[in-house]
């Protein structure tokens, strides 16, 4: 019992879980406000793979992380700094960011990181997923949830960008 509770491994994955939890129950609120405005759901049929990637993401850590792993601390500081960069994306958002693809009449979001690129918290979780894992010394992890994720967005930015045209033609 001793080891569970001075392991930095289950520390870590256990805020990151709390993290996830908390941004879905931000994000389901939002997503219940933008439908009852009169926005429309694209793509849910691949959002379930998203939420078991995460999940499974974190379970793979904790069990093939040696409980006694210390971390790199210069990489658990990589995270740190791509959590404050997916705030920034959550803040800029507002009551617009959801982990679905809602679409509604409003203008689209170039302020925040958006100025900068087209789909800031897509790259920070891309990082994330692959930087975790790398500071317990998880390659195995990093490598197979780092393509699963590619694959997950390379379809999902497809959809998006679909979704979001005629929002984007107007705005031309």
């Amino acid at each position: 019992m001793d080891v569970f509770l001075r392991s930095p491994v289950l520390w870590i994955l256990a805020l990151v879980a709390g993290q996830r939890l908390s941004e879905l129950m931000l994000a389901e609120q939002n997503t219940r406000r933008l439908l009852a405005e009169g926005g429309r759901e694209v793509g849910r049929r691949h959002y379930p793979l998203f939420i078991a990637l995460h999940g499974t993401w974190l379970v793979a850590m904790a069990m093939t992380t040696p409980l006694a792993t210390q971390p790199n601390w210069l990489l658990i500081g990589v995270v740190l700094v791509l959590q404050a960069l997916r705030i920034w994306v959550i803040a800029t958002l507002g009551r617009y960011w959801t982990t679905r693809i809602i679409t509604i009449d409003a203008p689209l979001v170039r302020s925040g990181p958006f100025r900068f690129v087209r789909h800031p918290n897509y790259l920070v979780v891309t990082a994330e997923i692959a930087v975790l894992p790398l500071a317990f010394g998880d390659w195995p992890v990093a490598i197979i949830w780092s393509l699963a994720n590619a694959a997950l967005l390379f379809h999902r930015i497809r959809v998006e960008r679909r979704a979001l045209a005629p929002r984007e033609a107007l705005q031309a």
